[in-house]
């Protein structure tokens, strides 16, 4: 346990070296991983994950303590530490020679002890940084503990337990390697170390501060920071704001800034080390060191090191005098474990180096003599996502490389270490992280990485030039500092035109009632800063001309968040068109959303999704917005609505005074008796202006079809009518028929999907299509309408027939009926879409349909059914058709998409 001094010396301020809590917090692996009887055949895999300088090795260690115990009944138990590290450089041995590493007296008993495997552990530390090409430990496979082999060689037998089967392994290793360690290893284990959770942090920087009241306010600084707090769960990263912190508040300078940005933290940091140097004239002797440093930095980086021996540093042109800065600083570290080797205090230092090489300008004499940086890819390279995926490291590298990027660190830079900084970084990295124009939305991903690069550089400039061609843009926020990004950035997206919005469970935590009583005064605190954050990004919907739309769901607002967000929309300079709450709570938001809207000339599509059937009110408020002089509501949805007749009567009211709605779904809402007869009054009634109408699933009988039927027959504005997901039956289709045969009715769009019609329900919709009637586009999906196949392909030989789109997915049609349905494509003159999928139309029936086609070039543009490509015929069929009826596109996967019959609610 020696390698871990530091932690007492430097990184922990009190006496324990900051071991116990991990170790204490370790699960009970012991009885777990207990040496195995011979006998037994599952040998035991532990892999002990998480990120750089948590305390996984720390916990490894124990373990190896605590299998060695004398107070175990077991004797003659053996464990071997192997650090990958380390094991880099040594060259070809054999397994024996690799486990005397641990001790060179164990050379004489290493068979008996192999003899007796199940007895044995191994401790694997640090398998993310074995140097080896991706794949290698998987092919080259030994299973002789005597045979000269490279060590990559012997470690990935031992893994794939043909070296040792019987023995018992803990591995150490950080996220970005359990994928190549789970092709590995066989049934693993996976434990992940943490660190120092958040009481520990906060302990910390109470042991750290002689203050409590500054220690508070830097561990409060921190965690609003959420990247550096997290960071934070590393001890050396806690020391790292400590000792900056501390001495920024001992000058009398107030931290706050310093934490805004991981890149400033880091920055001052380091600057601070150097404190002698800084001013105006900064010290020539730092510009060698500093370039050395910064060049082993971005080496390490890419080539997945973090220790350095001598041969590295020849191999780079790097000076050991050139290290002595950094090593008096305790930048730099030498190794205890390995003679004339160097690491750094912890990865995030290497990276914040390794970002400053690229910023740092260099002189001509050291461009790359010798291909010294043949392993450090450009920026490009550095910020591509393949880049990423292959080396995640690099992302954290990205990040301080945005943040180095302004001209007032650059400025912090140049002054401590007398080096310039290249003009040109910035350039570059908009080249790298920019969006083209006509490029597709970021994906929710997507704009959490760009938002977190350009609000490290706070630069105003390059956020305005790497947003401009942005119109729109998905946010899911997790952590308030996650929204401070979007806020920065976004008040300088001056084109953006639509926001989609989600925000996580633990950002607003007023109505959280499963918080104790104590934690009352930390939660309003909270509440009081998100507030505040939560109020700058909502200050861009009244901010941007050209913001015009507006979707938030999937999200736990709070009424004081709520609030906040309405009186954004109901300013007058807030020009949103369409907006959209899906699934918000708390549930009575969408009344506070509705007041909002009430005379917001500028709205013309609104969508209600949610809790809305538990609200009493929303009706009410409806009818407001709705019979404002001002409203311009074109669409509106309310999804699962139910209220009480009254209610529905109201509503219906003010349907006829509103001249602005067209676009009316009312799914899944309950409707009384008495309602649907409401709102077919309101469509019979001459001021009504609905055009388009959904009542899917809202349990409509054969009795409200009559209603409809006599709405439809007086109604000459509604041209799309769906009633899907309703079980109208044979009886229900009949009347519809009725109403819609008559000369005045207009509907062109009619969705009958999941409606219970069979067979005998054809015959009506054949007549109807027979007749003179405006219907051109039909959705009968998921009626078993089998055969009743017939009678709509007589139909549409009839030349009466304007059907232009049928949908037939998934109504149990059978290879006999596609005969008919062939002779009808034959003739028809108008169907532009037919939708076939999911039937079973058998090889002849699919090739009684391509012959058809095949025969005329007609007016079909799309052919959607399931087809087996594998015959001969059935491809000669295909080319045939495609050389007749090169117009047609046939569509032969079974992937649904969204049904072209309903229109686009928010187009």
């Amino acid at each position: 346990m020696e390698k871990f001094s530091v932690w007492k010396n430097t990184l922990w301020p009190g006496e324990d070296g900051g071991l116990h809590n991990i170790t204490q917090r370790s699960p009970k692996l012991i009885s777990y991983l207990k040496p195995q009887t011979s006998a037994q055949s599952m040998p035991r895999t532990v892999v002990l994950h998480g990120p750089a300088g948590v305390g996984k090795t720390t916990v490894a260690k124990q373990l190896l303590l605590d299998w060695t115990q004398a107070d175990q009944a077991e004797a003659s138990k053996s464990a071997f530490f192997l650090s990958c590290k380390d094991l880099n450089h040594k060259g070809t041995c054999t397994f024996a020679e690799l486990m005397s590493e641990n001790g060179p007296d164990l050379q004489d008993a290493i068979p008996g002890i192999l003899a007796q495997a199940w007895k044995i552990l191994f401790i694997i530390d640090g398998f993310d940084e074995l140097r080896v090409p991706s794949g290698a430990l998987i092919h080259d496979i030994c299973g002789d503990w005597k045979k000269q082999k490279p060590v990559p060689v012997l470690l990935g037998s031992l893994l794939k337990r043909k070296m040792l089967p019987k023995s018992t392994l803990v591995i150490t290793a950080r996220p970005g390697a359990l994928r190549e360690l789970r092709l590995l290893v066989e049934q693993p284990l996976f434990v992940e170390i943490k660190g120092l959770l958040e009481l520990d942090r906060r302990a910390y920087f109470l042991k750290h501060f002689a203050e409590e009241a500054q220690a508070l306010r830097a561990f409060a600084l921190m965690r609003e920071n959420a990247a550096l707090f997290h960071m934070g769960s590393a001890p050396a990263v806690c020391w790292i704001v400590c000792t900056c912190l501390k001495r920024q508040m001992e000058e009398g300078e107030d931290p706050a800034s310093t934490c805004q940005t991981t890149t400033s933290l880091f920055l001052r940091f380091l600057c601070s080390q150097f404190a002698a140097a800084r001013g105006g004239c900064p010290s020539a002797r730092l510009q060698a060191p500093v370039r050395s440093v910064c060049l082993l930095a971005a080496e390490g980086i890419w080539t997945q090191t973090s220790v350095f021996d001598g041969e590295d540093l020849r191999r780079l042109g790097v000076k050991e005098s050139a290290l002595c800065p950094f090593l008096d600083k305790n930048i730099l570290q030498k190794s205890q474990d390995c003679e004339g080797c160097y690491s750094f205090l912890h990865l995030s230092v290497q990276q914040f180096l390794a970002a400053m090489f690229y910023v740092l300008e260099t002189e001509e004499e050291e461009e790359d003599v010798g291909g010294h940086r043949c392993h450090i890819g450009d920026m490009k390279k550095l910020l591509s996502k393949e880049g990423r995926l292959e080396n995640p490291n690099l992302t954290q590298v990205g990040y301080f490389l945005f943040g180095l990027c302004s001209e007032e660190r650059a400025m912090e830079l140049a002054s401590t270490f007398g080096c310039l900084v290249s003009r040109e970084v910035k350039q570059q990295l908009l080249k790298c992280r920019s969006v083209p124009h006509g490029k597709k939305p970021f994906s929710t991903t997507d704009a959490k990485e760009i938002l977190y690069c350009l609000y490290e550089s706070q630069e105003e400039e390059l956020v305005e030039e790497a947003m401009a061609p942005v119109t729109e843009i998905s946010i899911h926020l997790t952590n308030t500092f996650e929204m401070m990004q979007s806020s920065f950035c976004l008040k300088h997206c001056q084109n953006l035109q639509k926001i989609s919005l989600q925000v996580g469970k633990t950002i607003f935590l007023e109505n959280d009632t499963s918080l104790k009583s104590d934690a009352q005064v930390e939660r309003s605190q909270h509440d009081h800063h998100s507030l505040h954050l939560w109020a700058d990004l909502c200050s861009v919907f009244s901010s941007n001309k050209n913001l015009n739309f507006l979707d938030v769901r999937e999200s736990f607002l709070s009424h004081s968040s709520v609030r906040i967000l309405c009186e954004q929309i109901t300013h007058v300079t807030c020009h949103l068109q369409k907006v959209v709450i899906k699934n918000v709570s708390p549930a009575d938001a969408y009344r506070d959303f509705c007041l909002a809207f009430i005379g917001k000339k500028t709205l013309t599509h609104l969508v209600l999704e949610g809790s809305v059937h538990s609200d009493e009110m929303l009706l009410l408020l409806l009818c407001e917005i709705l019979k404002h002089p001002r409203c311009n509501l074109q669409h509106l949805r309310l999804g699962s609505c139910s209220d009480t007749p009254q209610r529905w009567a109201d509503f219906s009211s003010a349907l006829k005074i509103n001249q602005s709605l067209k676009c009316l779904d009312l799914t899944a809402s309950e409707f009384p008796d008495e309602g649907v007869k409401l709102l077919c009054s309101t469509l019979r009634h001459p001021t009504c202006f609905l055009q388009k109408l959904s009542l899917e699933n809202c349990r409509l009988t054969e009795a409200c079809c009559k209603e409809l039927s006599s709405a439809l027959i007086v109604n000459q504005r509604l041209t799309h009518l769906s009633l899907g997901k309703n079980h109208l039956g044979v009886g229900g289709v009949k009347i519809l028929c009725e109403g819609l045969s008559y000369p005045e009715c207009q509907l062109q769009t009619l969705v009958l999907c999941h409606c219970n019609i069979n067979r005998h329900g054809c015959k009506y919709i054949s007549k109807l299509l027979q007749g003179d009637s405006s219907l051109t586009n039909l959705d009968l999906a998921f009626n078993p309408i089998a055969t009743g196949l017939c009678f709509l392909s007589e139909a549409l030989k009839k030349p009466n027939c304007h059907l232009k789109c049928l949908g037939l997915w998934g109504c149990s049609i059978t290879p006999f009926s596609c005969q008919d349905l062939a002779s009808a494509l034959t003739s028809n003159q108008s169907l532009e879409t037919l939708d076939l999928r999911q039937n079973f139309l058998g090889p002849s029936g699919v090739t009684a349909l391509l012959g058809a086609l095949k025969q005329k070039n007609g007016p079909l543009k799309t052919l959607r059914l399931q087809i087996d490509k594998s015959t001969t015929e059935v491809q000669t069929l295909l080319k045939d058709v495609k050389e007749s009826n090169p117009e047609l596109t046939i569509e032969s996967n079974n992937a649904r998409t969204a049904r072209p019959l309903c229109c686009n609610f928010l187009s």
